[in-house]
């Protein structure tokens, strides 16, 4: 390994080591945790904070003190941020995110964007995040833009199909606008997504479970199997289609070609139909219509809690996955639909009489534009080198 190597592999694992702490770790810390000498990590660290990609906090009054000098906290900078973008059937999303994780700005417009033409949602896309993007203060760092869509993504940010926004091969890298010093988007599946945002609780903090199956839903419900803490996309980056998992293969036709799907029971357009409800009442009022004790809302809880039993009980068979996060629409009425799916899972699963899966309810903030932000700033932690040489200038992008 050539000394260029061994330095990025250094600078990684102190960065990566200094975000993983819950409390803001000193030098000494971080070179306890890298297993370096206090001299290599003080070096290491002070790169990172020449650069504003450390930042030195004041010292805790409160922290034991070891003898000598005392140890100054470091903290995340916030002059690095990355752009999350996300396409969703019922709306458009944009945020910018520092590396702390902390939410600089948002922005999230409402819309019915099924059978939309891709160009000129794209370019409202782009505007917004223009918007999100204008009022961040002089010398920020854009490192990158993550864009979240619904559907199956190749290579190069092509979208192959996204049946509810009705687009199919739409070149969505290359058609969406990027504001004015960014780059093009790295864009990504939005469950893939959004499931980042449950196996980091910030940019290079680990989440609590390492390996999980996460449920994304909106008009559909996508899906990612997370194992060792990243997505397992599959061969072609296609896996974790759950939402096309045929529930009765004599049910209702699916917008994918298909009968009987998943999202055609747990949809929230097909949920909100089985309550007697409009199609497009949102998930927060079939919930509020379950609780008030209306039979048609029950009723297509319960519907949707077996279906999605039948459809997670073939994953968990067929992979081990130990959690379930229910996010998206999902979460609204997680706590409703859980003794159902729970139920259903105990019996279809052939290993739940030793372990049980265990359902959870994603937490408010698991979105898709979020964890593509994450997904960019995970890449500064990786190799923080592009962003330690030469001048740094506000919203460059490299």
């Amino acid at each position: 390994m050539d000394t260029g190597s061994v330095r990025a592999v250094n600078l990684s694992r102190v960065l990566a080591a200094a975000l993983a702490q819950e409390e803001p770790p000193t030098r000494a810390d971080l070179a306890a945790a890298t297993s370096t000498t206090r001299a290599t990590a003080t070096r290491l660290v002070d790169e990172l904070v020449a650069h504003g990609v450390l930042v030195e906090a004041a010292p805790d009054a409160e922290r034991p003190r070891r003898p000598g000098r005392p140890g100054i906290p470091l903290q995340p900078g916030t002059r690095h941020v990355a752009l999350g973008l996300q396409v969703e059937v019922s709306h458009l999303t944009a945020v910018v995110v520092d590396l702390a994780g902390t939410v600089r700005a948002r922005r999230r417009v409402e819309d019915d964007l099924r059978g939309s033409d891709a160009e000129p949602v794209l370019a409202r896309l782009g505007a917004l995040a223009e918007h999100v993007l204008s009022d961040l203060p002089s010398g920020t760092v854009v490192v990158g833009t993550g864009l979240a869509v619904p559907g199956l993504v190749a290579e190069g940010g092509m979208l192959l199909r996204a049946p509810n926004l009705g687009w199919s091969d739409v070149a969505v890298a290359a058609l969406f606008p990027p504001p004015a010093g960014t780059g093009p988007p790295t864009v990504g599946n939005e469950a893939d997504l959004a499931a980042v945002t449950v196996s980091s609780t910030a940019p290079g903090r680990p989440g609590a479970h390492p390996d999980f199956l996460y449920l994304s839903g909106a008009t559909g419900i996508g899906g990612s199997i997370v194992l060792d803490g990243h997505p397992l996309t599959g061969r072609h980056g296609w896996a974790g289609e759950v939402g096309h998992v045929t529930v009765d293969p004599d049910g209702p036709p699916c917008a994918c070609g298909s009968t009987g799907c998943l999202e055609q029971y747990a949809g929230s357009r097909a949920l909100a139909s089985a309550a007697g409800l409009d199609p497009s009442a949102g998930t927060s009022a079939i919930a509020a219509a379950a609780r008030s004790g209306e039979p048609a809302a029950i009723a297509a809880v319960e519907r949707a809690g077996t279906a999605l039993g039948v459809a997670l009980a073939v994953v968990v068979n067929v992979l081990d996955v130990p959690v379930i996060v229910l996010g998206g629409h999902l979460r609204e009425i997680g706590e409703l639909v859980r003794p159902v799916l729970e139920d259903t899972l105990a019996r279809r699963v052939l290993s739940a009489g030793w372990v049980a899966p265990r359902v959870e309810v994603a937490p408010a903030h698991a979105t898709a534009a979020l964890g593509a932000a994450y997904t960019e700033l995970h890449r500064l932690v990786t190799d923080p080198r592009p962003w330690l040489t030469g001048p740094v200038t506000s919203r460059e992008a490299r």
